[in-house]
């Protein structure tokens, strides 16, 4: 088992992996179309879209958590 203070990076570093997969997915699909080569396409755009998702992902949490714990209710 891993230690829980690596629980908040293994949690940003699943889910830029999880939105990266999806949303390089779906911008591939709109953009060429879900026809020969499709699955290359989204690979070589994921393994783009993924480096640049984590980046903005440990990049923006410093920020965010703030701002959020301001705005969320207390309760």
């Amino acid at each position: 088992m891993i230690n829980k203070k690596y629980a908040q990076p293994l949690f940003m570093i699943f889910m830029s992996f999880g939105m990266s997969v999806i949303m390089s997915g779906v911008v591939v699909a709109v953009n060429t179309g879900v026809t020969d080569g499709f699955l290359g396409r989204w690979f070589y755009s994921w393994m783009f879209a993924f480096p640049i998702a984590l980046i903005a992902a440990f990049t923006m949490a410093p920020i965010m958590r703030p701002l959020v714990n301001k705005i969320a209710s207390k309760e």
